[in-house]
């Protein structure tokens, strides 16, 4: 099977294409910067279909977004034209060539503060932030392809997804870097939220099993472990697999809106009865990996 993956120069998108490579698929890199196959801007509907007029694929896996919740509060517009316009132009182009698959990367943000757990995939939406409600949009957006063009779609909605080539900013990158490194790591809220961390190749694996089975065609899927541990119990346990000497600092909120605990883990039911999907990648094997890659990159 020939993929077509936007955003492939980004964390997912890079152990994404070594995954899917490894399991006998062919991928087209696409991104909007270098390296990448094909260099495009998904914003652009003209260059992006002159770009890809003449390729030829079978899927299309949808990676590319404006993630940092910080930069989507500053620029919703950006946020916007990126993440909502950019997969309308994705969606129109895997109408036109007749794809066999769509898989959409959404995210657990969808849900925002959740109002209930676990989380289900029929919770109610509860967005927050811009990147929240361009995530919502961009769900509808899949879900009128669907209906509307046929286009045979899949939403994945993840939550935290840790590992190698992880960006040096995202919490546990930091963690561990500071734990390698004996500094102190900062916990603002007391480090009492909550998630659902799994490393990168859990997440590679629920892609691969949207694109070979029929089963996860109009289908929106949490994509977890279904555990639930605090900003706190992570940066613990990172600071004893490294016998680091890092003091944690028990911070206030950053904001008033923060003061209450933000709790979120999801239910994996519907992707384990439906793919029969199970993470193999241990927490502790996931964080002894990534470790090593950061070990690795800081002793250079």
């Amino acid at each position: 099977m020939k993929v077509l993956l936007f955003g492939s120069n980004g964390f997912v998108g890079t152990n994404l294409t070594l995954y899917l490579r490894k399991r006998g698929f062919e991928t087209i890199d696409i991104d909007v910067s270098s390296p990448a196959f094909i260099r495009t801007d998904i914003t652009k509907k003209e260059l992006l279909f002159d770009d890809l007029e003449e390729v030829e694929f079978d899927a299309v896996i949808h990676l590319a977004s404006i993630t940092n919740i910080r930069d989507t509060i500053e620029n919703p517009y950006r946020c916007y034209d990126v993440n909502c316009i950019g997969t309308l132009n994705v969606l129109e182009l895997a109408s036109q060539k007749g794809v066999k698959r769509l898989i959409y990367a959404s995210s657990a943000n969808v849900y925002g503060l959740p109002l209930e757990l676990p989380v289900n995939e029929t919770t109610p939406f509860n967005p927050r932030a811009p990147y929240d409600y361009s995530k919502v949009i961009s769900e509808y957006l899949v879900e009128s392809y669907h209906k509307h063009k046929g286009v045979p779609t899949t939403i994945l909605r993840s939550w935290k997804i840790f590992g190698e080539h992880d960006s040096p900013q995202s919490a546990i990158s930091n963690f561990i870097k500071s734990c390698l490194r004996n500094e102190p790591i900062s916990l603002f809220n007391l480090g009492r939220d909550t998630t659902d961390p799994y490393h990168v190749e859990n997440y590679c694996y629920a892609v691969e099993l949207c694109l070979m089975k029929n089963e996860a065609v109009d289908e929106a899927f949490n994509v977890g472990t279904g555990n639930e541990l605090s900003i706190r119990q992570i940066a613990e346990i990172i600071k004893n697999m490294t016998g680091s000497h890092s003091e944690l600092q028990l911070l206030p909120p950053r904001s008033s809106l923060e003061s209450d605990p933000m709790r979120s883990y999801p239910s994996i039911g519907k992707i384990e009865r439906t793919l029969g999907y199970h993470p193999f990648v241990t927490l502790e094997e996931g964080l002894k990996r990534t470790i090593g890659f950061w070990s690795q990159s800081t002793s250079r």
